[in-house]
């Protein structure tokens, strides 16, 4: 008798949140498994020789849950927030600096006529339109994925952002967002004093059709009180021949770097102005369906045609770094549409464009979606 009454009163709660025009989901992704990477080479003038073999969270996407939910405002319009937290499923511990919500945290209005407008934390425009066009590991499984190239694209996350994004018109979208504070709390003018809060444009356009897809973006980071910015473009297409999907892109970063990457314990860093810097990167990618599954391949390059003249990132320093080039392979097969299985193996030759030092990333798991 107990147990009919909780399954009555569980089945109201939803019927009476859509009769009030209100919906909230639970979401997320669980994702471990086993991964085995060893980085060596030179690196600062000494012998690095790094190998790690054991569990690994987030082999493929990042393990994250989250809640979102909107109400129908009436005359299409709807109020919006999307609250995400990642984590790590090895050590439970929260990810993204242990944010709370460091995914994504964000409230807003969304209109069937204009588009949606949000406030708060989330990722740049450079990964939401770029990588679903450009990446065949759509922006995950690691060293495999576009940003490790293509710094603006590999899901860089800024604080105190508004965003912009229109519905699709015949398959058109843009898309503009700003940061008045990249990392952390903004804080005051005194005096008027310039703050180095890092303040963000982040802008771009995609297009979308049955077959054939392409992208635009544009990001720049400034720094007003030590007078530093950087920035980074880039353009990418895909076309999708039903047997195999082919896709391109290219881009430049200039004065330096958005989101890095790491190898073994080493990195670019985040968010790190360096001047002087100019970088080309490439990719070619391809996917193509195999039995109950998906092959997935890419060759990427970041081209560093001139070095920095000064940064805090020793990576980016000198006349004398090279090109780094990363092959990746892969294979994910699902046993249903929430539940997955992937293996996949990536080598990064001159990691950090330090001549030399390469890494070897293979790794399997399986992926959980809810």
């Amino acid at each position: 008798m107990k147990k009919t009454l909780l399954s009555a009163v569980l089945a109201i709660g939803p019927v009476s949140a859509a009769l009030a025009g209100t919906s909230v989901n639970l979401y997320g992704i669980v994702d471990g498994g086993l991964a085995y990477q060893k980085v060596s080479g030179t690196w600062d003038n000494a012998d690095y020789d790094a190998k790690k073999t054991g569990m690994v969270s987030g082999g493929q996407s990042g393990s994250r849950w989250g809640l979102k939910g909107e109400e129908d405002l009436g005359d299409g319009i709807k109020a919006l927030f999307q609250l995400e937290s990642g984590f790590d499923l090895i050590t439970g511990r929260s990810g993204q600096a242990d944010r709370l919500f460091g995914r994504q945290a964000t409230v807003g209005l969304s209109s069937n006529t204009w588009g949606k407008l949000e406030f708060g934390r989330q990722s740049n425009i450079a990964s939401k339109f770029g990588n679903p066009v450009a990446d065949p590991f759509d922006a995950a499984f690691q060293q495999a994925a576009a940003g490790t190239s293509f710094s603006a694209m590999n899901t860089p996350r800024y604080d105190n952002m508004i965003m912009y994004q229109s519905n699709s018109i015949s398959g058109f979208q843009v898309g503009v967002g700003y940061s008045f504070s990249i990392n952390g709390a903004q804080r005051w003018d005194i005096n008027n004093d310039k703050t180095d809060d890092g303040k963000v444009l982040t802008a771009g356009a995609k297009y979308s059709s049955d077959s054939f897809s392409a992208f635009t973006s544009y990001d720049q980071i400034r720094f007003e009180a030590s007078d530093m910015d950087f920035k980074s473009w880039s353009v990418g297409a895909a076309y999708d021949f039903k047997i195999a999907k082919l896709s391109l892109a290219y881009g430049q970063t200039k004065d330096g770097w958005f989101a890095g990457r790491n190898f073994g314990t080493l990195s670019t860093g985040s968010f790190v102005s360096a001047d002087g810097l100019n970088v080309n990167s490439y990719l070619v990618g391809l996917t193509a369906p195999l039995g109950n599954g998906l092959l997935r391949a890419s060759w990427q390059m970041a081209d560093p045609r001139r070095g920095a003249q000064a940064s805090v990132s020793k990576a980016l320093i000198g006349d004398d770094l090279d090109s780094l080039n990363v092959y990746s392979l892969g294979y994910t097969y699902n046993f249903s549409k929430r539940t997955n299985l992937y293996a996949y193996g990536s080598y990064a030759e001159n990691a950090l464009f330090q001549k030399g030092l390469n890494s070897t990333l293979l790794s399997m798991g399986v992926r959980h979606r809810f």
